[in-house]
This record gives C-alpha cells, structure tokens and sequence, in this order.
C-alpha cells in the first residue's frame, strides 16, 4: 500500500509522532530522506512572523520512531556542483 503524502486525513501512525528539534530523526538521527512514510499536514498552516506558511511534515523512520518537524526548519539544499553558476565570472 503506498501513502499519499498529501492525504487529508492523518494517517494512524502519526498519531504518536514527537517533535524533531532537528530536522532529522530524534532516535538514530536518520534523514528524512530515509524514512519509510511521510505525511504533510497541509491542512492547518502555521504562518511565521514574516508572513510565510509552514507546515508540520510526518516521517515514519526505518528504525520505528515516528517524527514531526516545521517545514521551515528542512535543511537547505546545494545543488550539485555542475548546476551551480561559476562564481568566478569576470564582470562584462
């Protein structure tokens, strides 16, 4: 059975979620990356003091822990380096 993360209604399983104060998970500090489920809960948006939206995101790691964190806390990514523009470009 595959689960939508964008699913309306929470899935059981998130019921006994704990917040992440990283965005990792709290027991083998897992990536969110790695986890087994996911559910967003997009639904009941938080706005923060600049006026932007997040949202509380669930995982399900592999070693059992059921995780929450903001979704302004994900880690920002880098792209890999042959997307990136050089930086050494002279100016023209």
């Amino acid at each position: 059975m595959t689960m939508d993360a964008f699913a309306p209604t929470p899935p059981e399983w998130t019921k006994t979620a704990i917040h992440a104060y990283e965005f990792c998970c709290p027991s083998c500090h897992s990536s969110s990356k790695d986890a087994v489920q996911v559910w967003i809960n997009r639904r009941s948006p938080v706005m923060t003091e600049d006026y932007r939206r997040k949202w509380q995101e669930f995982y399900q790691c592999h070693c059992g822990c059921v995780w929450w964190a903001w979704s302004s806390d994900r880690p920002k990514t880098t792209p890999p380096e042959g997307d990136r523009p050089p930086t050494n470009l002279k100016d023209q």
